[in-house]
């Protein structure tokens, strides 16, 4: 990573993905931990929106490859997407004079695990009666905990160092295109 040249955010992102993507793959034995959503988060608040949707779409598609795809696999795109794009509003309370507020950012991981979760619940109602759904609901709650743990724990293992490596890697905004002045005819 070192070796990559500066502002090679793309290929950030790629690494990203596979880190992603096999950290899901290889947590995937226990319910509802993996490190995915703090790094859409991260990827949010480093890279913008944009970047993180792309993210979060390519790792839910590409992770299910293996997992298994269902009606799941689109809101999970749209779960990851929403937590990058929360991550990118909230950069400037996340990340302020070149460090991570670490505990709004496990606060915030926590409450993206319950958010992406209700999300992916979603799916469910294609199939289910609207009473069959809350009881689904209550029955996720314990691996919606799970999910919040996991995430802090991520965050205060990986934010860090991560978000290190982030910021060697950001392109600078592209310069704003200059107006030429309108000319008035008579």
């Amino acid at each position: 990573e070192q070796r990559m040249p500066s502002e090679s955010d793309l290929i950030m992102l790629l690494l990203l993905g596979a880190f992603a993507i096999s950290g899901r793959v290889l947590l995937d034995p226990l319910p509802n931990v993996q490190p995915v959503t703090v790094i859409v988060l991260l990827a949010g608040i480093h890279f913008g929106a944009n970047r993180a949707i792309a993210l979060a779409t390519a790792v839910a598609l590409c992770s299910n490859l293996l997992l298994g795809h269902g009606l799941w696999s689109l809101y999970q795109a749209v779960g990851w997407s929403a937590v990058g794009v929360t991550g990118a509003v909230m950069s400037n309370r996340l990340y302020v004079d070149g460090r991570l507020a670490m505990p709004a950012l496990a606060a915030l991981a926590a409450v993206s695990a319950f958010a992406f979760d209700w999300i992916v619940s979603l799916s469910a109602l294609h199939s289910l009666s609207g009473e069959a759904f809350l009881v689904y609901l209550s029955a996720g709650i314990p691996y919606d905990l799970l999910h919040a743990a996991g995430n802090v724990a991520f965050v205060v293992w990986l934010a860090n160092p991560l978000s290190e490596v982030m910021n060697r890697h950001v392109a600078p905004p592209a310069p704003m295109a200059v107006r030429k002045p309108v000319s008035s005819r008579v």
